[in-house]
Parts: C-alpha cells; structure tokens; sequence
C-alpha cells in the first residue's frame, strides 16, 4: 500500500461513540444534499417548468438549448469540452477519445454558450485531470488489494473506459443520474467500454441514502478501496462534511482518497492557504483520513509543465488522505 506522507498530528480524535454521528442531528448524514439549506437542494426542489433535457433527445438530435437545460449537465459539458481540446493539442497532458462523442450533438448555439462560460480556471482542471490519472493508475498497478475504485464525478467521466484497470476490478461512478444517462446514451455506439473481466456500476448522487446504495451495488467495507474526486457537485461545506462521512463509514482502513476538492462558496475566503489547509486538515481528521495537499505548482514541474509565475489556487485543493479508522464493516465483525 502506498504511503501517505505524515503530518504534524492534528487535534485529538473523536471518541469511537462519537464516530457514527451525524455532523448535525437535524439531517441524515448519508445523504449529501438532503438539508432544506444547501443551495443543491433549493435548485432540486424548487418549482419549475418542465423542461427537455439531453436525456429526453433521441441519439443524433441536438442538446436542449442551455437555458433550459440542467445547469450539472451545462457543467459537465464544458469539462469535456476542455477534455477534448486538450485530446487535439500537439503535445496533451492526457487524450479523452470518448469526450468529443459527448459534446457531438451540440449545437452551434450550445457550443458558443459552452465557449462563452467555460470552466474557471482550465488550466487547473487539465492539471487535476492529469495528475489523478496519474496517481490513479500508479495506485492500482502497485497494489493487488485495491480493486474497488469509487469515481465521484460529474457524470461524464470516461476514465471507466479510457483508462486500464486490473482484472476483476468493480468501479463505481457516483454522480448525478440525469447526467450519467445523458453520457451512456451520447457514448452507445462509440466503443467505450470498461477493460476485460471488469464492471462498471452507477450510484445516483440523488440517492436519499448514499451509503446504502452503494452498498446494495456489492461495495464490500472489508475489503481495500480507492476514492477518487473530480467534478462531483459540492455546493456547501456540508455536502462535503457529508461526503466524508460516508467515505469514512464505507471505505476499509488503509483505503485511499485522493482528488480535487472545489471552492466551497460558504467557506470564509483567505489568502492564507496554510491557514485554509489547516482547517481541512482538522475536517478531514474528524471523519478519520490523515491528508496531505498537493500543490499544483509541483504537479506542473514534475510533468514539465513551464510556467512563469506560481498558480492561484481560487480556492480549490488537491490532496491524497488515508483512512485511519475501521469501516461499519469491519466494525461488525
């Protein structure tokens, strides 16, 4: 098992009674935007017309104009958009073939809104993206324990099929499932498959009780895990608090997490990332995961990226953690 750079111990654990409670009595910790204040859930409940979705277009018709269309979707478009140009580039970070498929539908007008709002910050998306493939495949390919992977992404991930993954391997892809749906329909036909002897398995992000469903789709707490996080809505810390949560309560001791965390707009801003690391770490040590931060700065040099001056952050973070505790699973036995 690969090791995780130590830290300067954060505070003192919570008691193992205190291991299983919900970060506020009030909400179900399972369920990542189930609390009546995050801003996913007033946009999921509040009304609204009904209105067409890529979902609902029959292969070959264009994407439903942006302003009806899901705002998740609108995002995990831009993503492969970037995923794509990256892909044609003379010298790319890493080659999507299955992210032109995606956005191959999309109409002019669509294509000039994906233009017109692309991802902040692209730069970094490439960098993350690259960066996780990276630490991603050596993980998998150093270890013979680790062949449940948990994609928690945006829906159009395609590292289930432009990545190789060990014999038997079961990968989970957690995100929102009107955008999954719109992914396989786009990608039917294409080719993009999972390796041999391999599955590849759907959690909708929607679901009242992540953990259980993951759960009922054969995730196995005693058994080694890898967690990655790229593109997965997280729209308050809370979600995130919620995130945790379930990782901690599923993922066996020794399982790796490892991604992107995004800028989290009701966390206070600072300018100070050593203090704004420091509260990670106390967070992510609450739910049992010793972290470490990853500069993007570093990941550029190490892939010999040249950049003339260091990168803002613009509030996201890479990390790697590892889980010090025992799952529900283990607990039980």
């Amino acid at each position: 098992m690969p090791a995780v750079p130590r830290l300067a111990a954060p505070p003192p654990p919570v008691a193992r009674s205190a291991r299983h409670a919900p970060p506020s009595p009030a909400r179900s910790p399972r369920a990542l935007y189930c609390s009546s204040s995050s801003s996913w859930n007033r946009w999921r409940c509040s009304p609204r017309r009904p209105s067409a979705t890529a979902a609902d277009a029959p292969r070959g018709c264009p994407l439903p104009e942006p302003e009806e269309s899901d705002h998740l979707l609108l995002a995990a478009l831009r993503a492969a958009r970037i995923r794509d140009e990256e892909s044609l580039r003379p010298d790319p970070l890493f080659i999507d073939p299955y992210a032109a498929v995606l956005s191959h539908d999309v109409s002019h007008h669509d294509m000039d809104y994906l233009v017109s709002h692309s991802v902040p910050c692209q730069d970094h998306y490439r960098l993350t993206t690259r960066y996780i493939d990276d630490k991603l495949q050596n993980l998998i390919s150093n270890s013979e324990d680790i062949r449940q992977i948990v994609l928690l992404t945006d829906g159009m991930d395609t590292r289930p099929y432009r990545l190789s993954w060990p014999r038997l391997s079961v990968v989970y892809d957690v995100s929102p499932g009107k955008v999954f749906s719109t992914a396989t329909r786009q990608l039917r036909g294409s080719g993009a498959k999972v390796s041999r002897n391999c599955v590849l398995l759907h959690t909708h992000l929607e679901s009242p009780d992540l953990q259980e469903s993951l759960s009922k789709n054969g995730f196995n707490g005693n058994r080694l895990s890898l967690w990655i996080l790229q593109g997965l809505p997280l729209p308050t810390t809370m979600s995130l608090e919620n995130l945790l949560h379930v990782i901690s309560s599923l993922a066996m001791k020794g399982s790796i997490f490892i991604g992107e965390l995004p800028h989290l707009p009701d966390r206070p801003s600072s300018k100070d990332m050593g203090w704004e690391q420091d509260n990670l770490e106390k967070l992510f040590f609450t739910w049992g995961f010793r972290v470490s931060f990853v500069q993007y700065d570093d990941v550029a040099k190490d892939i010999g990226l040249d950049i003339a001056a260091p990168w803002q952050q613009h509030g996201r973070v890479l990390f790697v953690a590892e889980q010090l505790r025992f799952s529900d699973a283990q607990v039980r036995q």
